[in-house]
């Protein structure tokens, strides 16, 4: 791939964000109108690129386009709202605690499940990334590296869906990596991640290599209890009024 075409790609998803960004906050709210005009001259892009940009958010349900109407923005009832970009949108706005809170329902109603499942099916290739993704965890943990964490702890989920053997689950994937990256990209994860949190992904691990799906859901929804009560201590109270 070319220089070019890469800038063009990357142009792209920077306009793709923005609007997305400005729709999903209510700045641009449910029921304005949009046209390619519009985008194209405040972006200074191409008809053929704003197109482009439309169709994505259109596939999401951000939008609708219809002749002699325009590009319409559609109400929250619409949106694809498990699409991994909406929810890092989302996350960027000005409801991220509440919006995570939401996330944490979700996960507490198949995260467990899905544990459960893989200590049932994982395979022994699965059970050494469970263990190995933990270790990594605890070493970055203690040194303070949160990206390295993220990454570590990404791995341990997507792995875990993965070896629940349902593609529903698996699926979910991309949900779940962008509910730990919010956390760690705005600032709601401690400088040095809880220990606490790190031995109960080593429970999970060992449990599904244990066969005993039991533990293996108990010690995963206690993994989704502390990280909603961390958020909640990590979000800043809003400043008193005088």
């Amino acid at each position: 791939m070319s220089q070019g075409t890469r800038s063009a790609g990357e142009r792209h998803d920077e306009i793709l964000a923005a609007i997305g960004r400005r729709i999903v906050s209510g700045a641009q709210p449910a029921g304005s109108v949009l046209t390619l005009e519009s985008i194209s001259a405040e972006h200074g892009i191409s008809r053929t690129v704003s197109r482009e940009v439309i169709r994505v958010l259109e596939s999401m349900g951000l939008v609708e386009s219809r002749r002699r109407v325009g590009i319409t923005i559609q109400p929250r009832t619409r949106w694809s709202v498990f699409d991994a970009r909406l929810i890092r949108w989302r996350l960027d706005g000005g409801e991220r605690a509440e919006f995570l809170a939401t996330l944490s329902e979700l996960r507490r109603g198949f995260e467990p499940v899905a544990a459960a499942l893989a200590a049932e099916r994982a395979d022994e290739h699965q059970c050494r990334i469970l263990a190995a993704a933990v270790s990594d965890m605890s070493v970055h943990g203690r040194g303070g590296d949160l990206e390295s964490y993220l990454l570590a702890d990404k791995v341990f989920h997507r792995t875990l869906l993965e070896a629940s053997g349902n593609e529903m689950f698996r699926s979910l994937t991309g949900v779940v990596n962008e509910v730990l990256a919010g956390r760690t990209h705005h600032g709601m994860m401690p400088a040095t991640p809880n220990p606490a949190a790190i031995a109960l992904h080593d429970d999970v691990a060992r449990a599904i290599r244990l066969r005993d799906p039991e533990v293996a859901e108990a010690s995963m929804r206690a993994i989704i209890t502390e990280a909603a009560a961390a958020v909640s201590e990590e979000t800043p109270s809003p400043p008193e009024v005088l």
